[in-house]
């Protein structure tokens, strides 16, 4: 009797312990179709996420990234060089990342040409920073005071005869070497460059530095005193440390190139690096298509030999790390110059409010970006052509009249005080103190708002 109503009770709990199974296997079952179906339905906004893994979908590339985008940066601003396109992407990455830019305290570039005193920049409460973008000779030794050692190195150049010809233009170099009623002053000062040196050579009082607008520009700006222009040897050197300092130093004749690069190395998006096509930054004169005959290119490589053996440096630089890259770094360029083209002119469209009604525009996912929309607020940022609006975004405020008079005073405005027979000034409130003012400050800002 025992044993029956044991094997009955055995029996009842086996039948029950199925059913259970059985309910439990079914609400799995539920539970991951419901899974699944939500993960389908929201597919489009998990392909805007940056992540390890890889969403498949039919009509798309697959997109899958597993480096980590870097966030700690100094754009080293060159001028003259097209930094006034390319600080607008530095500007753009940081404003998104909500990083801890280090941002003079009034508007315009942050030190000229040695690193800013500590009242001359803002300070955040950690004095940690993560990024730099403003017009700053490079000083290797003040940078690693302020930036951690991951930080990551970045500036652009351009090829030094087409720099010369925006300089002797831009800084209207003619009058201080003489040569001001010549139609070709680039003709006339590459016949004998060395004729004119006391007229290129520029010494600034109130820093006690002498810079040469024709000699040497850009590596001056990447810390090459003007004064050693002579000691190939030395500056060889220099920049062969430079080639190890930075990450990437771009070239303006390959921008393009440049930026696709820029995004790789720093494991950042498509959107991140995008940059206005149909902007108009150029000045038109009169030789700025002018090519030098062989004697006076050879000339100018003598005579700026340091800043051609920089540009060599970071032009073999570039296609070496391009090289390094593979082949499907040519795929994604050519993506990159459709899609550049196609959002800038949506963008030029949409600020002119000729857009037809559409208020954005959806890039697709591919290979090398998640799906993003263009609106008006990412048309707004991208077309700016002065980095000061920008700047606004950035600090979250305007600047106060006891800020403004911290903007310190250009190089190209110091410069054109000493042809006016005037003192130089350190910034804006010095110059203002000594009665430096009123249209000739107007002047500047005419001139000089965006340097490039």
């Amino acid at each position: 009797m025992n044993l029956r109503r044991l094997l009955t009770c055995g029996f009842a709990m086996g039948v029950s312990t199925t059913l259970l199974l059985f309910t439990v296997h079914q609400s799995y079952v539920q539970n991951v179709s419901y899974t699944f179906n939500s993960w389908r339905r929201n597919d489009r906004f998990l392909a805007n996420l940056h992540t390890n893994n890889t969403f498949r979908r039919k009509d798309e590339e697959t997109f899958s990234t597993t480096c980590v985008p870097q966030k700690k940066f100094v754009f080293i601003r060159t001028h003259k060089t097209g930094t006034t396109t390319t600080i607008n992407i530095f500007q753009r990455f940081a404003i998104h990342n909500k990083l801890k830019v280090l941002m003079p305290v009034g508007p315009g570039i942050l030190s000229w040409p040695f690193p800013p005193e500590e009242n001359e920049y803002v300070h955040t409460p950690d004095e940690k920073y993560d990024a730099l973008m403003h017009h700053f000779v490079y000083n290797k030794t003040w940078l690693r005071s302020k930036f951690p050692p991951e930080t990551k190195y970045i500036s652009i150049i351009r090829q030094p005869f087409s720099h010369l010809k925006s300089q002797i233009n831009y800084f209207h170099l003619p009058k201080a070497l003489g040569i001001q009623h010549t139609k070709n002053p680039v003709k006339k000062f590459l016949k004998d460059p060395w004729r004119y040196r006391n007229g290129s050579e520029t010494f600034f009082p109130h820093v006690n530095i002498t810079w040469d607008g024709t000699r040497n520009p850009m590596t001056f700006d990447i810390g090459w005193p003007a004064e050693r222009a002579d000691d190939e040897e030395e500056a060889r050197k220099y920049i062969s440390q430079l080639d190890a300092d930075f990450t990437l130093v771009m070239i303006l004749e390959h921008l393009d190139e440049s930026v696709v690069l820029l995004r790789r190395l720093m494991c950042w998006e498509l959107r991140d690096v995008l940059f206005y096509s149909k902007s108009k930054n150029s000045r038109p004169y009169l030789y700025k298509t002018y090519v030098a005959s062989a004697k006076e290119l050879e000339n100018h490589r003598s005579w700026s030999a340091v800043d051609y053996m920089l540009y060599n440096t970071f032009n073999n630089s570039l296609w070496r790390k391009i090289n390094a890259q593979g082949p499907e770094f040519y795929d994604e360029l050519k993506y990159f110059k459709r899609i550049k083209d196609d959002v800038s002119d949506f963008c030029m469209r949409t600020m002119k409010g000729q857009s037809e009604g559409k208020q954005t525009k959806v890039i697709t996912a591919s290979k090398w970006n998640p799906e993003f929309e263009v609106d008006k607020d990412y048309c707004w940022e991208i077309t700016r052509a002065k980095a000061y609006d920008l700047d606004l975004e950035i600090r979250g405020r305007g600047y106060t009249k006891e800020e403004m008079r911290f903007s310190v005073m250009t190089l190209t405005f110091n410069y054109r005080l000493l042809h006016l027979g005037l003192p130089t000034f350190k910034n804006t409130g010095e110059a203002s103190a000594a009665g430096i003012k009123g249209s000739l400050f107007r002047k500047r800002e005419r001139h000089n708002t965006a340097l490039g």
